[in-house]
């Protein structure tokens, strides 16, 4: 399974980019898959749902299926391992990982000009390349944030 992350700061734009790269990645006919780490909870169904209900009445797994879609929710005493999640995936060409920063699969770091703030990439060797809107200084290729097909291009000669 051919594994890549995005990875900055809050408010980077992390996920505007992982967005523009599944859809570059579609263009050119890959399968993608996403894994998205939230640090603070979150909730996909929503209170007087049935799986809401499922799970309010103490069941530690319900499956929402439709014909179009399926959503397996999980309730957990601790945070899975990211490896745990990346075995739960089906296959695909490439699995985009948000998050996760301090991970040892190779990532790309999104740094804007104004958000500021101290690059990950500096003594991070899991951090092949920087993107950003601006010039900046560091030990890895330095690749323009707009250029979605360019980091496309870097990402899968990395993987």
């Amino acid at each position: 399974m051919k594994v890549f992350g995005v990875t900055g700061w809050k408010n980077a734009g992390k996920t505007t980019l992982v967005e523009r790269l599944i859809a570059e990645f579609r263009a050119r006919g890959l399968r993608v898959s996403t894994l998205k780490h939230a640090h603070h909870g979150f909730d996909i169904d929503h209170e007087g749902k049935d799986s809401y209900r499922h799970r309010a009445a103490g069941a530690g797994e319900v499956i929402v299926a439709s014909g179009r879609r399926v959503a397996q929710l999980t309730e957990l005493d601790e945070e899975m391992p990211l490896a745990a999640l990346l075995a739960r995936l089906g296959p695909c060409d490439i699995v985009l990982i948000e998050g996760w920063k301090r991970d040892d699969h190779p990532k790309i770091e999104v740094h804007r000009a104004e958000n500021g703030g101290a690059l990950i990439a500096e003594g991070d060797p899991t951090i092949r390349a920087v993107a950003s809107d601006y010039a900046v200084t560091v030990d890895c290729p330095v690749l323009d944030l707009e250029d979605v097909a360019g980091i496309a291009d870097f990402i899968l000669a990395e993987v």
